[in-house]
């Protein structure tokens, strides 16, 4: 940027180099956005509450694994991470994740009035991973049983939305020609735990009064401000910004 007051003070303009990185996934973001505004509709017009939000979100986790699932399987092969190293880490990620999300839903039974019971039993059976196994379907099964029945569309939006990002970054954009196999195996990580600390806590907090509608909006438009935050930053291509070119050189700014 001073190499650009300092052109502008010379009187040679800078100008822009032609196919500098651009923001381009609209449908994803408008998608996300509408994704998002379904638990604001269920919460004022529906009734759902807190605990019913709360499920909500911790499904799209398992939206979320999905596609990154599939991210890792369609991401170009490099020299120091061949085709062959999926199967190794495509069934570690399902098996970690997998995991990472049961504990998540056991805290959400054991901490938010679902009616469901909070102690599945499976664990001091022989056999125990394929028990673990069981445990992860009933408890899919336990949560989903008991949110609203209309909340079927939220999901069904949630899962669009992220395959819409998925086509549209993804596939068109061509992030999996330079995504890092490692770095996939992390990437719903970081959302995943900062967003649901967050939306725990303040599913937790509403859930004590009540889940009066005001509190509710506020908890829905602080899932989609981070939503939009987490969306925007691992779409950003690298090295995003605009490249001017001055006296033959490029200056990213």
């Amino acid at each position: 940027m001073t190499r650009r007051r300092e052109a502008q003070a010379a009187g040679n303009q800078p100008t822009v180099v032609a196919g500098a990185p651009e923001r381009a996934d609209r449908f994803a973001t408008a998608s996300l956005i509408g994704a998002n505004l379904f638990p604001l509709f269920g919460a004022i017009f529906l009734g759902w509450d807190a605990a019913a939000i709360i499920v909500l979100y911790w499904a799209e986790n398992l939206i979320a694994g999905f596609y990154n699932v599939l991210r890792m399987a369609l991401v170009t092969a490099k020299p120091t991470v061949p085709h062959a190293a999926k199967l190794f880490l495509i069934p570690f990620f399902c098996a970690h994740f997998g995991g990472f999300c049961l504990i998540h839903g056991l805290f959400l039974l054991e901490f938010f009035p679902l009616g469901v019971p909070t102690s599945p039993v499976g664990l001091e059976r022989p056999g125990w991973p394929l028990a673990i196994f069981g445990i992860g379907i009933s408890l899919v099964q336990q949560l989903l049983q008991n949110m609203p029945t209309d909340m079927i569309w939220a999901l069904v939006a949630l899962l669009t939305s992220h395959g819409v990002s998925f086509v549209e970054n993804y596939l068109v954009r061509g992030e999996y020609r330079t995504a890092q196999l490692p770095l996939l195996m992390f990437r719903p990580y970081a959302r995943m735990v900062i967003l649901h600390v967050a939306i725990i806590f303040g599913g937790f907090l509403t859930a004590l009064v009540g889940s009066p509608i005001p509190l509710l909006v506020i908890l829905v438009i602080l899932k989609l401000g981070l939503d939009l935050y987490f969306h925007r930053r691992s779409h950003r291509p690298a090295g995003q910004g605009l490249r001017l070119e001055w006296n033959g050189q490029d200056i990213q700014v």
